[in-house]
C-alpha cells in the first residue's frame, strides 16, 4: 500500500533551511501555514530528507488552505492520466447511473454544497459514474460516495478523480468496495479481535447485548468516518490515512470505543447502535484533539494485526468450506424435494387410477347382476315360448290326422290363424334364443372384466 510519507526514506531531518523551518515551527515561533507552504514548494526534496517530520506534521493536521494540494502530493496523483480517462468516461453511460443518482442525495445531506440547488450532487454523480466505468469489477458502492464527497469539498472533479484512482489502487480501498467486500470483512474481524484484546469487558458487553462489529463499524471503514464524525475529524482522519494508511482507521475506531466505553456499558443493543452511528458527532464536536490524542496513543501492534489477518484467512477458508458443504446439502435437499413432489404426484395419479378401477369393478358387478337377472327372465320366457310352441305342434299334428273333418266342440279351428300363430311363436323363439346368446356373451365379457379388475386390485 502506498502511504506517501511512509514509502519514502527514513533518514534523519536535514540541517538545511528546511530543517530550520521545522524547528521553529515546533517552537511555535513560525506559523504552521508558512511551514506547509514551504513543504509544498519543496515536496520531493523534503519528502526524501524528512519523511518522519512530515508524518508528525500530518498528524497535527494539515491546514485547510493547502489540504487539497497536500492530499494530491501524498497520494502521488497522476493528473495527466486521470484527466484523459475522466474526459472519456464523463461522456459515456454507466449501468450504475440509477443507483448513483439515488444515493447522491443521501451523501452529506446536511451540507449546503450537496443540497439540491448546489453543484455538489452533479459533481459527485460525474465522478462516481466515471469510476464505475473505469473499474467495472468494483462498479459502484454507496460508501465510496462519502470519500469522493470529501474530495469534492476540497478540489475540482478531475483532481478528485485523480486522487480517487490512487486511493482505490495504491491504498487498496477498492478491496473494501468490491461486491464480495472480503477486505471489509478482514478489517472488521481485526477490529473485533483488537477490541477483545484491549477492552475484553467491552467486547463481552457487546456479545451479551447481541452487537456484532459489522453492525456499527462497517460505515467507519467504508466512509472514513465521514458519515458519523464531524467533517473536520473526517478530514483529519483522511490526512493521516494518506500518510500512514489503514492503521489510522483502526486507531480512531479503538479511540472512540475507549473514550465512550462508560456510556456504552449502560446501553442495550439499540442504544449502542444509535450512539455509535448517530451520536458521535455530538460527542466530539467541541474537542477534536481529544480523539486524535487518544488515537495516537492506542496500542496498535502490527504483528498482532498480521496474526489476526492469518486467523481471518483460516476462519474464512473454514467458513467457505462450510458454506460449500451447506450449498451441497441444500442442493441435495432441493433434489429430494423435487423427487418427493414427483412421487406425491405419481402417488396421487395411482390413487386416482385405483379409485377408477374400483368404481369400474363395482359398476361391472352391478351390470353382471342386472344381466344375470335379465338372462334368467329370458330363460323363463324362452321356456314358456317353447312350451307354447310344443302345444302348437301338438295341435297341428292333431289337426293333420283329422284333416277334412270338423270336430264340433263348440269352437271351430281356423287353420290359417293357427299357422300364423305358430309362425309368430317360432319367430319369438328365435329372437329369444338370439337374445339369450347375446346375454351369455355379455355375461362372459363382463365376468372376464371383473376378474381382471380384481386381479389388478
Amino acid at each position: 500500500m502506498s502511504t506517501g510519507v511512509s514509502s519514502a526514506s527514513t533518514s534523519q531531518p536535514s540541517t538545511s533551511s528546511g530543517s530550520n523551518h521545522y524547528k521553529t515551527c515546533a517552537d511555535d515561533s513560525v506559523d504552521v501555514f508558512e511551514v506547509w507552504s514551504y513543504l509544498v514548494k519543496n515536496w520531493s526534496t523534503e519528502l526524501k530528507k524528512n519523511p518522519q517530520r512530515i508524518k508528525q506534521l500530518v498528524r497535527q493536521g494539515i491546514p485547510a488552505p493547502v489540504r487539497a494540494l497536500v492530499w494530491q502530493l501524498l497520494s502521488s496523483a497522476d493528473h495527466d492520466n486521470a484527466r484523459c480517462l475522466y474526459a472519456e468516461f464523463i461522456r459515456a453511460s454507466s449501468p450504475h447511473e440509477k443507483a448513483i443518482r439515488r444515493d447522491v442525495t443521501r451523501t452529506f445531506p446536511g451540507h449546503k454544497f450537496f443540497d439540491e440547488s448546489g453543484r455538489g450532487q452533479h459533481s459527485l454523480f460525474n465522478v462516481m459514474k466515471a469510476y464505475s466505468l473505469y473499474d467495472r469489477e468494483v462498479g459502484y458502492c454507496q460508501g465510496s460516495a462519502f470519500v469522493v464527497g470529501m474530495l469534492l469539498l476540497l478540489m475540482p472533479e478531475e483532481e478528485a478523480f485523480a486522487v480517487l484512482l490512487k486511493l482505490m489502487e495504491d491504498y487498496r480501498l477498492r478491496e473494501l468496495y468490491k461486491p464480495s467486500m472480503s477486505e471489509l470483512g478482514l478489517c472488521l474481524f481485526q477490529l473485533e479481535c483488537a477490541v477483545q484484546d484491549q477492552m475484553p469487558d467491552l467486547g463481552m458487553h457487546f456479545r451479551n447485548v447481541g452487537i456484532d462489529t459489522t453492525m456499527y463499524a462497517s460505515s467507519w471503514f467504508l466512509t472514513m468516518f465521514s458519515s458519523t464524525l464531524p467533517l473536520d475529524l473526517a478530514f483529519r482522519t483522511m490526512d493521516v490515512f494518506l500518510s500512514e494508511g489503514m492503521e489510522i482507521v483502526f486507531r480512531v475506531a479503538l479511540a472512540i470505543l475507549q473514550l465512550c466505553r462508560v456510556d456504552l456499558f449502560s446501553l442495550d443493543m439499540e442504544g449502542i447502535l444509535r450512539y455509535l452511528q448517530h451520536d458521535l458527532a455530538e460527542q466530539f464536536d467541541q474537542d477534536h484533539e481529544r480523539l486524535f490524542s487518544v488515537a495516537f496513543e492506542v496500542a496498535y501492534n502490527k504483528k498482532k494485526m498480521q496474526k489476526f489477518e492469518k486467523d481471518y484467512v483460516v476462519k474464512r477458508s473454514k467458513d467457505q468450506e462450510e458454506a460449500a458443504e451447506l450449498r451441497g446439502i441444500r442442493a441435495e435437499n432441493r433434489l429430494l424435494r423435487q423427487r418427493l413432489e414427483y412421487l406425491e404426484q405419481e402417488s396421487g395419479s395411482l390413487a386416482d387410477r385405483l379409485i377408477d378401477k374400483q368404481v369400474s369393478l363395482a359398476q361391472g358387478a352391478e351390470d353382471l347382476v342386472t344381466l344375470s337377472h335379465e338372462m334368467a327372465h329370458l330363460r323363463r320366457l324362452h321356456s314358456g315360448v317353447k312350451e307354447q310352441l310344443e302345444d302348437a305342434y301338438d295341435t297341428i299334428r292333431s289337426l293333420l290326422t283329422k284333416k277334412g273333418d270338423h270336430v264340433d266342440v263348440g269352437v271351430q279351428v281356423d287353420d290359417t290363424t293357427m299357422i300364423e300363430h305358430i309362425q309368430a311363436l317360432q319367430e319369438e323363439l328365435v329372437q329369444s334364443q338370439a337374445r339369450e346368446t347375446s346375454l351369455r356373451s355379455n355375461v362372459k365379457d363382463l365376468s372376464r372384466r371383473v376378474d381382471e379388475l380384481e386381479t389388478v386390485n
